[in-house]
């Protein structure tokens, strides 16, 4: 009884996490932040794109850092998303 149910346990575990998906962070500069609200705006539009897990926005850096997992979504999709809310940005080297 044991053993079946540890390997229902591992089975699910496996299943609930495909192999090839990974979690992602990249930091996205995003020069046309100009005021203190702009940042508000940059988050909700990262935060609403499926596979982002963590953003966090400096004004100050005026960058993003964006946690997500890489088979949901892509850096396209991210920059595509703060350019479509009016703060186009690109991958910060």
């Amino acid at each position: 009884m044991i053993k079946k149910l540890a390997a229902l346990v591992a089975l699910a575990a496996t299943l609930a996490t495909p192999a090839w998906a990974a979690v992602q962070t990249v930091t996205l500069s995003v020069p046309g932040m100009t005021c203190a609200a702009c940042p508000i705006t940059v988050k909700k539009a990262l935060t609403k794109v499926e596979g982002v897990s963590q953003v966090d926005v400096s004004f100050d850096k005026r960058e993003a850092v964006v946690t997500f997992d890489d088979a949901k979504t892509s850096v396209q999709k991210l920059t595509e998303a703060t350019t479509s809310s009016g703060y186009p940005s690109s991958v910060k080297r």
